[in-house]
């Protein structure tokens, strides 16, 4: 159920080549998997791209509060900033509630931010073992993909997250026993790319580039595995 598109939920499409790696994927959470619930390529681009699907819409953010428990979401449009999830998404986080009451929007997010770091330090450094156990398989080969295509070519990516500026959900699904979120992650990222010799190929350390990329996780809804895996990433 994946797939990657032009830049890499996950279903994505195929993988497409460009110069310098897709500014927005995730660091390690210190050995933590995604526990019950759980970006817009940048310059420097000299990397073959991650793979993405149809680049399609996604309403603009707005973010449960962070303490106020999935069981009631709310999103007033009138103030947003303390919300977790898009206004958007509420009628889905409301269904997604109704079938599974262990579901907690607050936590799903603070699993979320993890995977993504973790998710993009493993594309970075070749980790294939973690990106195995986070991703979903079309994704997973998609950034396998990616990554002995960079290895071809003897090149080595020396990326940095700097900040994670908004991490919101956008969109939910539920598609017979599965459960789709989608989050918008806006961050900034410094991206370095380098030869086999370690010489400077591409990109700048002091200038990191922002990022606005929508990832989506899937979990069947009921499953004795508490881990979401990424299924799909697009441009926002």
């Amino acid at each position: 159920m994946g797939q990657y598109v032009s830049i890499a939920r996950i279903g994505l499409l195929p993988v497409t080549a460009f110069s310098i790696v897709l500014l927005a994927m995730i660091a390690a959470f210190l050995g933590m998997r995604l526990y019950s619930v759980l970006g817009k390529r940048t310059g420097h681009e000299q990397e073959p791209v991650l793979p993405r699907r149809d680049e399609r819409a996604a309403p603009s953010p707005v973010r449960l509060e962070e303490g106020e428990t999935s069981s009631s979401p709310t999103a007033s449009a009138a103030d947003t900033s303390g919300l977790v999830y898009e206004p958007a998404a509420e009628i889905g986080l409301r269904q997604l509630l109704a079938t599974d009451r262990n579901f907690d929007a607050g936590r799903f997010m603070e699993g979320a931010e993890s995977a993504y770091r973790m998710i993009l330090e493993a594309f970075w450094s070749g980790d294939r073992d973690t990106l195995r156990d986070l991703c979903d398989d079309d994704s997973y080969e998609a950034f396998v993909e990616a990554i002995e295509a960079r290895d071809g070519r003897g090149e080595k990516l020396d990326n940095r997250i700097v900040r994670i500026d908004s991490a919101k959900i956008t969109a939910v699904e539920l598609d017979r026993k599965e459960a789709r979120v989608t989050v918008r992650y806006q961050a900034d990222i410094s991206a370095i790319t380098r030869d086999s010799d370690g010489k400077l190929i591409g990109g700048s350390m002091s200038d990191a580039a922002p990022t606005d990329d929508l990832w989506t996780f899937r979990r069947a809804i009921g499953s004795n595995d508490p881990n979401w895996l990424l299924d799909e990433i697009e441009a926002a």
